[in-house]
């Protein structure tokens, strides 16, 4: 599977690029790629271990004579987020990523996310193991896992593990840019077990389901101003409580750091105002695609008679309790940065919604580059959703990473950039929670900066990655490992 990865320079990261796609790593189930990878370890000659979370750490001793420089972590996250496009059945747990190279030259997964979130550090930071021409000082490569769920490598990563004192995060998306800071985050999570009553023979039951959005990283094109599947249906919930409709179930969303392309709920009416609802509807999905136009065209509202059984739906005050809940539920940008121009300081996304025989589930992800602006968003969350009688915890914070402008690595990056690319790199702090963050929580002593290739569509099945930056990425990496080396032995 995926042989012609293999024909693309620079071939030994593709070729350990095409090992992470045919061996399937959702969040949680990282098990056979860290085994994979420990077997080729032994292999190489590499020392390994891992601490008591499960993170993995290959280990390469320095080139000899450079045994005095410092130590450089290579890091990404060993698992990728799970999408797949609604009408294709894909098993991430079984089946392999099956990637096609574009003629634009790009490089994409069919109807799947292809991981190159982050599986081309991966693939980087174990191309520059092997590559036994290179001259390097102390290598560890820091492979985490859980990343895209809850960092959970990264928040049980073991203290005093790490000997290296050079961070290199090869977790980012965009050409030419270098990130110095991102935001911290927290999962808000929201529950409650809600009072139903029995469909009534005169009511009809419906489904109405919001489709065709663009979706992506809740964080770094939140900004972009897409469409969240979740808040538009809530919308059109609103717009229909004049027809009388009861909340049966919902399903909105799969992840909380993705924005949701799609949303689904049942719904049960009085059967005269079965024609009022679909006016309505049609009526709003022009309205909705008008506000959208030229951000996400691809909208589309349905809503359309399912079969009727005998079951049970959520009262007619506790449906509209609960949209108004959700409706006021802050959602996309709260606040841009007054201090990095053009950078969204506080946001949420509404990732996860779902309702199954009254049961109420919301997860909810709130990110901010100050720590005290997510604590008090998530507190705002908790105020909301305890006033329905929901039960609401906020769990899996972790903090942002500040910058540090001034550190000699971000200048020996800069040189190196120039003269590999023949311009200075853009210098970003990102709204996104990038490891970083917990990692210099957990090693003060830990300079930092995040680079990689240019992908676009993360965490959607749009995912991409250019394929000519992936050559320019680990031209950028090798060159800078070398001059890490080379430069802190004679100063």
């Amino acid at each position: 599977m995926n042989e012609h990865l293999e024909q693309l320079e620079p071939r030994p990261l593709w070729c350990h690029f095409r090992t992470l796609c045919n061996t399937p790593r959702p969040s949680g189930h990282e098990a056979v790629l860290v085994a994979t990878l420990e077997q080729w370890a032994d292999a190489q000659g590499l020392a390994h271990d891992r601490d008591a979370f499960g993170n993995l750490r290959l280990r390469k001793p320095a080139t000899p004579g450079h045994e005095g420089s410092p130590g450089v972590i290579l890091q990404a996250h060993l698992d990728m987020v799970a999408q797949a496009n609604a009408d294709h059945p894909h098993d991430f747990t079984r089946d392999p990523i099956q990637t096609r190279i574009g003629d634009d030259g790009w490089l994409r997964a069919t109807d799947t996310t292809l991981g190159a979130d982050n599986g081309l550090g991966v693939a980087a930071a174990l191309a520059i193991l092997e590559d036994d021409t290179l001259v390097h000082g102390p290598l560890e490569a820091l492979f985490t896992l859980e990343e895209e769920t809850s960092m959970g490598g990264a928040l049980n990563l073991a203290e005093g593990w790490l000997a290296g004192r050079l961070l290199l995060n090869l977790d980012s998306e965009d050409r030419g840019e270098v990130y110095i800071g991102c935001a911290g985050g927290a999962d808000v999570v929201v529950e409650a077990q809600l009072p139903t009553a029995p469909i009534a023979e005169e009511e009809v039951v419906m489904r109405l389901a919001v489709t065709g959005l663009r979706g992506g990283h809740s964080g770094m094109d939140i900004h972009k101003g897409p469409g969240n599947a979740n808040r538009l249906l809530v919308r059109v919930l609103r717009a229909l409580e004049r027809c009388e409709v009861r909340l049966v179930d919902y399903h909105g969303g799969t992840l909380r750091n993705a924005l949701p392309r799609e949303a689904f709920a049942t719904l049960a009416l009085p059967a005269d105002q079965r024609e009022a609802a679909m006016e309505r509807v049609a009526a709003l999905e022009a309205e909705l695609r008008a506000e959208l136009v030229g951000v996400d065209d691809g909208l589309a509202l349905m809503l359309s008679l399912a079969d009727h059984a005998a079951g049970e739906a959520l009262t007619a005050q506790t449906s509209h309790l609960l949209a108004a809940a959700l409706h006021a539920a802050p959602c996309g940008v709260e606040r841009m940065s007054s201090e990095v121009s053009g950078v969204v300081e506080t946001s949420n996304n509404l990732g996860v919604v779902g309702l199954e025989a009254g049961r109420f589930y919301l997860c909810a992800l709130v990110r901010s580059l100050r720590d005290s602006a997510t604590a008090d968003l998530a507190d705002r969350f908790t105020a909301l959703f305890e006033l329905i009688g929901a039960r609401v915890r906020v769990e899996n914070a972790y903090p942002g990473w500040t910058p540090q402008p001034g550190s000699d690595l971000l200048e020996r990056f800069r040189r190196r950039h120039r003269e590999t690319m023949g311009g200075d790199p853009a210098v970003k702090v990102i709204h996104a929670g990038l490891e970083c963050g917990i990692l210099g929580g957990k090693y003060p002593q830990l300079e930092m900066i995040s680079f990689g290739p240019l992908i676009r569509g993360a965490h959607s099945p749009d995912e991409r990655v250019e394929i000519a930056s992936v050559a320019e990425f680990w031209t950028l990496l090798r060159g800078l490992v070398e001059d890490l080396a080379r430069q802190e032995v004679s100063d």
